[in-house]
């Protein structure tokens, strides 16, 4: 039944052993960043699926993993939450929830897996501008690095993605460098999740 998940390498198991890959490279974008995350909640780890009968297959496969927390449409496609039984243990962090997108129409990933991780790093800033102010008086070396970023290759993008009935703001900075993304955000996904409630 969920033969093709592992023929693409999109099993759970198979993102478990990659998971250690993934978190290197990670490591060395924050690095670039100069950004050290290593006492703040990896809040939730993202994957990519361009198909959507894999993402469906995946969605089946994931839940054994935990509880569906959330499923919610954003931006016209499902996105769905899945709380850890029990949480995914990596180096300094304890992830706690899966981000599992569906497919959006007419965009394809270069690469189906792990695809970007979420950390809180808690304010009270209420739009995205204010948030990466908040940043960089969190993170002086951030702050002083920053006019170097895209020279280095990072891309940075400010949002304030909402679902539906989220009553918390929850402004992001994203930094894309080398096929993974770092998103940084004042709450985490299961208070996001809680105010919808």
């Amino acid at each position: 039944m969920l033969q093709p998940l592992l023929d693409v390498g999109l099993h759970p198991n198979q993102m478990k052993q990659n998971l250690g890959n993934f978190i290197e490279k990670i490591q060395q974008l924050t690095s670039v960043l100069q950004l050290d995350l290593s006492a703040y909640q990896l809040d939730h780890i993202a994957m990519r699926i361009n198909d959507l009968d894999l993402a469906k297959l995946a969605h089946q496969a994931w839940a054994h993993e935990g509880e569906v927390i959330s499923q919610t449409q954003i931006n016209g496609r499902p996105i769905i939450v899945i709380a850890f039984n029990q949480p995914l243990a990596i180096k300094t962090w304890q992830i706690e929830c899966l981000e599992l997108p569906y497919p959006a129409e007419g965009k394809i990933y270069p690469e189906q897996s792990w695809e970007h991780v979420e950390f809180v790093v808690p304010s009270e800033a209420q739009t995205a501008d204010e948030y990466l102010e908040d940043l960089k008086q969190v993170f002086p070396d951030f702050a002083l690095n920053w006019g170097d970023l895209a020279d280095k290759g990072i891309k940075m993008k400010l949002s304030s993605p909402k679902g539906e009935g989220e009553r918390l703001n929850n402004p992001t900075v994203a930094f894309k460098w080398q096929g993974v993304c770092i998103k940084l955000h004042p709450h985490s996904l299961k208070q996001i999740i809680e105010s919808e409630q």
